[in-house]
């Protein structure tokens, strides 16, 4: 892991990976200001202070998932990647649903725009590449995939994701407290509607 500095008030810690990156949130995020990236955590605070927590962090591999908050996403699978994805996996546009659905999915970090998050942790054989070309719109509640990640659009916006169905659950409301439906450690069910 290296530390680099980040402006005159922050550090970004630059880890190897995803899993190496949760570790060092998770020892951190009740101790400082943090944010949670792809392979970095980001440090807010007065750099001198923040180095030295860093240097007395113990690290330790997470004992479990303890309790840990679920919320179920209801889908309508009719997206237009949805056959795509079952070719690009060597399954049926039925077993892509099942597989989706399947698994339970785990935050590991928000990002791109307010209310997207990252999800993990789903059916390996969903592992498929971005479009070779973006889409200038998607349309807000769209679910896709993108490398080993799972997604919802919070928003219209431009995207790359294959899509495979769309949700009206609201993930990003800046009138709720916190305002993103989903953060960091949280377990996702899609259901099939």
């Amino acid at each position: 892991m290296n530390i680099r500095p980040c402006g005159d008030t922050a550090l970004l810690l630059d880890c190897g990976s995803l899993a190496e990156a949760q570790i060092w949130f998770e020892a951190l995020r009740n101790e400082a200001d943090v944010v949670l990236g792809a392979r970095s955590v980001l440090l807010r605070g007065r750099p001198a202070d923040l180095r030295a927590l860093v240097a007395r962090t113990s690290l330790s591999e997470p004992s479990g998932p303890g309790v840990v908050e679920q919320v179920e996403i209801d889908v309508v699978y009719d997206g237009p990647d949805l056959d795509e994805v079952a070719r690009l996996t060597g399954l049926t546009s039925r077993e892509v649903i099942a597989a989706h659905t399947g698994s339970s999915w785990r935050v590991a970090f928000g990002g791109f725009a307010p209310g997207f998050s990252y999800l993990v942790d789903g059916d390996c054989r969903l592992q498929v590449p971005r479009r070779a070309s973006p889409r200038i719109s998607v349309p807000a509640g769209s679910v896709g995939l993108a490398g080993e990640f799972s997604g919802i659009y919070p928003r219209e916006s431009p995207g790359g994701w294959q899509l495979l169905g769309r949700t009206a659950t609201t993930m990003w409301d800046s009138g709720r407290e916190p305002p993103a439906l989903l953060h960091p450690g949280m377990a996702v069910r899609f259901v099939a509607s």
